[in-house]
C-alpha cells in the first residue's frame, strides 16, 4: 500500500520560494536611498552655514575699512583740501555709478587693509556735483543741524550750520573669491 506522505506531517521544511529575500532587498534599497538623501541634506546644511559665517566675517572686516575711511576724511593731514582729488582713494565730486550703485573707480588702486584673510579696500567721494564748491547748500549733499530760533520781532533768523557728506564705498575680498560691498555716508564739519 502506497500512501502519499505529507512533508509537513513529518516535520520536514517546506520548499522555499525566495519571497522573503526579495522583500528584504527592496527594504534595504529604500533605506540606502534614504540614507544618501539624509547625507546630502547634511552636506548642504554645512555649506550654507559656512557661507553665512564667511558673509558675517566679511561684514565685520568691512567695519575696519569704514572706520579707516572715516578717520581719513576727518584728518586734516589725509584730506587737507576737499576741492582737489589728490589721493587714489578720494574724489571731490560724485563719480558715475554702475547698475548696482557702485562707483566706477579703480578699487585695486585704493588703500588696502588686511583683516585676517580678508582684503579690505575703500574709496571716498564728496557728495558734491561740482568743484570748487561756491554754494554748499545747492551743490552738495549736506546735513543741516536744527537750531533754536527766536520769534522776537527785529531778530534776524540765522541759517543752521551744515556739515558736508561723503560716501564711503568699501570692498572686502575673502576666501573662495567672495566679494562684499558696503556703502555708508559719513559727515565732516
Amino acid at each position: 500500500m502506497s500512501s502519499a506522505v505529507d512533508p509537513r506531517a513529518r516535520g520536514l521544511p517546506r520548499r522555499q520560494r525566495g519571497v522573503t529575500i526579495l522583500v528584504v532587498l527592496i527594504l534595504l534599497s529604500v533605506m540606502l536611498l534614504g540614507g544618501l538623501a539624509l547625507a546630502r541634506m547634511t552636506e548642504v546644511g554645512v555649506l550654507a552655514s559656512g557661507n553665512t559665517a564667511y558673509r558675517e566675517a566679511a561684514l565685520q572686516a568691512s567695519e575696519v575699512g569704514l572706520n579707516t575711511a572715516f578717520a581719513a576724511v576727518q584728518s586734516p593731514v589725509d584730506l587737507p583740501d576737499e576741492d582737489t582729488t589728490t589721493a587714489p582713494w578720494y574724489w571731490s565730486t560724485i563719480q558715475a555709478v554702475d547698475a548696482q550703485g557702485l562707483p566706477n573707480v579703480d578699487m585695486d588702486a585704493a588703500p588696502e587693509v588686511i583683516v585676517g584673510v580678508y582684503s579690505v579696500r575703500y574709496v571716498v567721494e564728496r557728495m558734491c556735483t561740482v568743484t570748487p564748491v561756491t554754494d554748499p547748500l545747492l551743490q552738495c549733499l549736506v546735513r543741516q543741524r536744527p537750531q533754536m530760533e527766536t520769534r522776537r520781532d527785529g531778530v534776524e533768523s540765522v541759517a543752521p550750520p551744515n556739515s558736508r557728506q561723503f560716501r564711503v564705498t568699501v570692498r572686502v575680498r575673502g576666501p573662495k573669491d567672495t566679494e562684499t560691498w558696503i556703502q555708508a555716508l559719513v559727515t565732516r564739519g
